[in-house]
């Protein structure tokens, strides 16, 4: 997805020279080209990320669309009061682009994991929290976002799911992806463990459980009507991250749809919960380890069926 990333960047900076690039010392080969291309558009700021934040806020006060990159937790979380204080205060047009987020850089260990900053991020006013699930969905919100003003965290996982779009297909932030349908459950996943809900869904359908598989690319603003339909229309939902259950994408769709009203038969959250990772290894393999592979998925959402009286249940285990 990062790939997909700069290749529509490079895009849309060759039409708009307000655009500009910054990196905390991060990217090399990754970008090259851009700032081959466009050298007054580009800018290494050193390891520094929190500076370069600062930096990013004064361009964009300027009149710039400022596009910030490093990796993990280090755009997000090492420079969060430069975000709140700078970016989101002063509503500035900084888009905080975050490469290898989940466990992207599992052998790194968790200074590289990116497992709470959708929680974090998401808390802040003002901010668009993207986190597109395929290498299509990066593009097409790196083309969206360079359009739209004000501050946002692009969320990129090193996984990517299977690109599902249709030819005509628009992708529009905050709008769900309907990329699955089906009546019995409804698994709503971000970033690139969308795979896995896939591939869940597959191993669920040989039990003759339908799955509506959802990517919910956008986090903030969350879209609720789409998740309202599931809660009535299947017998549950499940929420699928590659990120910690507290406060993330589980905890923003059951906080919407309680409040709206609309209780679905069953909910879990699939996510990350027993603390940080002291394991370290591939994407794959931490996947595995913490219950977030397809194979965990799917047991969880039959164990979910197997024990909801729900209308949608009794008709799947008929």
């Amino acid at each position: 997805m990062r790939d997909a990333f700069i290749r529509s960047l490079t895009e849309v900076a060759a039409r708009d020279p307000a655009i500009l690039l910054l990196t905390g010392d991060l990217g090399y080969g990754v970008l090259t080209d851009f700032a081959d291309r466009f050298p007054r558009q580009f800018l290494n700021v050193g390891v520094a990320e929190q500076n370069m934040t600062g930096l990013a806020t004064g361009l964009a006060l300027e009149g710039h669309t400022v596009f910030t990159y490093s990796i993990g937790n280090f755009p997000t979380l090492r420079c969060l009061e430069q975000i709140r204080n700078d970016v989101c205060y002063h509503r500035a047009n900084v888009k905080i682009v975050s490469v290898g987020c989940g466990m992207s850089y599992g052998p790194l260990g968790i200074s590289h994991h990116a497992t709470e900053d959708i929680s974090i991020v998401r808390a802040l006013p003002y901010i668009t929290v993207v986190s597109p699930c395929d290498r299509w969905e990066a593009t097409e919100a790196t083309r969206a976002l360079a359009l739209q003003s004000g501050p946002t965290l692009l969320r990129l996982d090193k996984s990517s799911a299977p690109e599902l779009n249709e030819p005509a297909e628009m992708f529009r932030i905050g709008k769900a992806r309907i990329v699955r349908q089906g009546r019995h459950v409804t698994l709503v996943a971000t970033g690139g463990i969308l795979g896995e809900a896939l591939t869940a869904a597959d191993l669920l359908a040989s039990d003759s459980i339908q799955c509506r598989v959802i990517s919910m690319h956008t986090i903030k603003p969350l879209d609720v009507d789409a998740l309202i339909a599931s809660a009535t229309e299947t017998g549950g939902i499940v929420t699928i991250e590659e990120h910690t259950v507290e406060g993330g994408l589980g905890g923003a769709v059951a906080e919407n749809l309680l409040e709206a009203g609309a209780l679905p038969g069953f909910f879990l959250r699939i996510g990350l919960r027993s603390g940080f990772s002291s394991v370290i290894g591939s994407q794959q393999y931490l996947r595995h380890v913490h219950g977030l592979d397809a194979t965990a998925v799917a047991q969880s959402v039959r164990s979910c069926l197997a024990g909801s009286p729900h209308q949608y249940v009794a008709r799947a285990c008929a």
